[in-house]
């Protein structure tokens, strides 16, 4: 078994555990806090950022598009039924510019920051960046979530999926920010019906069970979180 040293609020981290899930494989998970710098950490990996992958042989694979693409080529390309690219080099394109979109620019427009507001700060000590949550942080970013809402509320309402016809990475990466966002109770699904339904249908897939039982100490999630109909 593999091992995923990750947070279980950070959407990268998530995004591999559902690539792994997708293929039906289990990982051996560790929580690390980054802001620790732990000295084993660094040894993996000297950025001190997170996931990082023990792959096979215990070599160390950093980041979620990096451990992304070892996926597909060590698993994926044996499973072209279930493989989350596509084959063909122009739909691989597009999904490499939307798992870009949700854990590039949708997380450092909006989900770092909650993250770190909302669920880090309050945790670390004030020497290492903890204390009060920053209102005005939290509020530019809540302005951000509903531009990213739009776009994936167009693009479901015009494609099965969100990259074409097949589920792939560019749903799991999405789904993956969307999870974060929805466990804090930011999201208005209101005003988003086909983003609602196709956040549905990939909450209700067996490699989401895992994220839908993760619980942070000190802050429970929104009341219909864990629910598959909601």
């Amino acid at each position: 078994m593999l091992t995923l040293f990750h947070h279980p609020m950070l959407a990268s981290c998530r995004f591999v555990r559902l690539a792994f899930g997708e293929y039906g494989e289990e990982l051996a998970l560790i929580e690390e806090k980054p802001w620790n710098r732990r000295k084993e950490f660094l040894a993996l990996n000297a950025a001190g950022t997170l996931p990082v992958l023990l792959a096979e042989g215990d070599v160390p694979i950093v980041g979620a598009q990096v451990i992304g693409e070892y996926v597909d080529e060590t698993r994926g390309v044996l499973k072209r039924e279930r493989r989350l690219f596509a084959e063909d080099p122009m739909q691989r394109a597009e999904i490499r510019r939307l798992v870009d979109w949700f854990l590039t620019k949708m997380e450092s427009e909006v989900t770092r920051h909650m993250v770190r507001e909302r669920v880090l700060k309050p945790i670390m000590p004030s020497d290492l960046g903890g204390g009060s949550p920053d209102s005005s942080a939290i509020r530019a970013a809540r302005a951000n979530i509903r531009q990213h809402l739009k776009y994936i509320n167009w693009m479901a309402g015009t494609r099965h999926w969100l990259a074409g016809a097949r589920i792939s990475y560019a749903d799991l990466a999405a789904a993956s920010a969307i999870s974060v966002l929805d466990y804090l109770g930011e999201i208005d699904w209101r005003e988003h019906g086909a983003a609602r339904e196709w956040y549905v249908r990939v909450k209700s897939r067996p490699s989401f069970r895992p994220l839908l039982n993760d619980r942070v100490r000190g802050l429970s999630p929104v009341s219909h979180y864990a629910d598959l109909d909601f």
